[in-house]
């Protein structure tokens, strides 16, 4: 019993360092291939063969970031309904009800950002 326990943990660790190798090699490619040059064109603050015109720092709506963080927290609750629809079965009404709280509390998520004005443009 606790050499198949050893040899668990091992299939574990042997899991984790390959990973830990997969996510390394490309940082490690990137930073010896990559060029590198100390010039006047690395202090612009954006590369793109045109020169910038005007500062780095401009204004930038805040409604378009609110969006988007409501639409990635709604996208990321439809994920969950999914596999929660497909296990819950056994308990009909008590499912149900899990279910209608959850999408309650997002519908007030929704209707709290309609009153502080995020859907308007």
């Amino acid at each position: 019993m606790p050499e198949q326990l050893l040899a668990d943990y091992l299939v574990v660790l042997a899991f984790l360092a390959v990973g830990f190798v997969f996510a390394a090699v490309p940082i490690f490619l990137a930073f010896f291939i990559t060029p590198r040059s100390l010039g006047l064109k690395k202090l612009i603050s954006y590369e793109s063969g045109m020169i910038p015109i005007g500062g780095a720092w401009i204004k930038f709506g805040v409604a378009y970031y609110l969006f988007a963080l409501i639409f990635l927290a709604f996208d990321v609750d439809v994920l969950f309904l999914f596999p929660v629809l497909l296990a819950y079965g056994s308990f009909a009404w008590r499912d149900f009800l899990e279910i209608t709280m959850f999408v309650g509390i997002i519908g007030l998520a929704i209707v709290y950002a309609w009153c502080k004005g995020v859907f308007e443009w």
